[in-house]
């Protein structure tokens, strides 16, 4: 797999992108909840916060939509 991965014809699919993107945004959601309750501001979530969860969100959709494109190259 790490051969094929590192191979100068290796290509990302659009699969392979998706799915990272979906994982990348639903962890970088969760991190900035579990963020939040450990820092426990009386503020609750700032506005930052909310634009980078926005942003995650994106990128978590944006994934799940090319998840089913299947193995064409991205």
């Amino acid at each position: 797999m790490l051969k094929h991965f590192f191979s100068p014809e290796f290509t990302f699919s659009k699969r392979l992108l998706g799915a990272v993107m979906l994982v990348g945004g639903v962890l970088g959601c969760l991190a900035l909840i579990a963020f939040d309750l450990v820092r426990q501001s009386e503020h609750g979530i700032g506005p930052a916060q909310r634009n980078a969860m926005l942003v995650l969100g994106i990128a978590a959709l944006v994934g799940l939509s090319l998840i089913p494109l299947g193995k064409r190259e991205a």
